[in-house]
């Protein structure tokens, strides 16, 4: 963990992906002690840049992420966490399985 860079703030960003199906879910920050706590809990938890408190995804809607895996990047300036979506599968608060539902399009 030592090696991992985190910003200005401590935080690195963090993608969470469907262990199975390669989907992206989500993505959130982490500190370094969100990210020592969701490899002691196997569950993800990150620290919200708005309410400047930790969260551990689930806690409120049942909805938890078990962590499979944990990868960083070659700059070492991001991590992937693949995890099992629990509960009723949605990972987004908008209630979408992922936070990536909606698609840009004519941009050009």
């Amino acid at each position: 963990m030592k090696s991992l860079k985190f910003d200005k703030n401590g935080l690195i960003p963090t993608i969470i992906q469907d262990y199975k199906t390669g989907e992206v879910l989500m993505l959130a920050y982490m500190n370094k002690a969100s990210l020592k706590k969701t490899i002691r809990s196997g569950k993800t938890c990150f620290w919200s840049r708005s309410r400047k408190t930790y969260w551990t995804k689930g806690e409120t809607s049942g909805n938890f992420q078990f962590v499979k895996s944990i990868f960083y990047d070659c700059d070492m300036d991001t991590l992937l966490i693949k995890v099992r979506q629990a509960g009723d599968g949605v990972a987004c608060h908008t209630g979408n399985r992922s936070c990536f539902y909606r698609k840009l399009t004519d941009v050009v």
